[in-house]
């Protein structure tokens, strides 16, 4: 997972290099640069973990930043008239959807056993 959201984050970057330099699209790249970036390195920093709860609540970040993120490829694929970036969009967004569906199964996961352990 660890290779996979810093990969999200990268393809995020790339895609952004690739849109037009205008009012409406710089707001929204600038947007899905840094909530894809929060994926990665929350997911990062969730690894170094202190505690469970501290886990949780850093994959917490984790679902917020990747939701977020699909929201602006969302947006971007629709505003968006380069009919050849729709299937690069379309794939980050698949992409976005499986981590947080990852991550949101971990969350569960994470907490149950929590529970189960006290």
């Amino acid at each position: 997972m660890k290779a996979r959201t810093k990969k999200f984050t990268i393809d995020c970057a790339n895609l952004c290099s690739k849109l037009p330099h205008s009012r409406e699209f710089n707001a929204y790249v600038n947007q899905l640069i840094r909530c894809s970036s929060s994926v990665g390195a929350n997911y990062r920093a969730s690894q170094r973990a202190k505690s469970t709860a501290d886990f949780i609540n850093k994959l917490k970040i984790v679902e917020e930043e990747a939701d977020e993120s699909n929201f602006f490829l969302e947006i971007i694929l629709e505003i968006n008239k380069n009919q050849e970036l729709h299937s690069e969009i379309e794939a980050l967004l698949k992409e976005g959807n499986e981590i947080l569906a990852i991550i949101v199964a971990s969350i569960k996961t994470s907490r149950n056993n929590q529970n189960s352990n006290k």
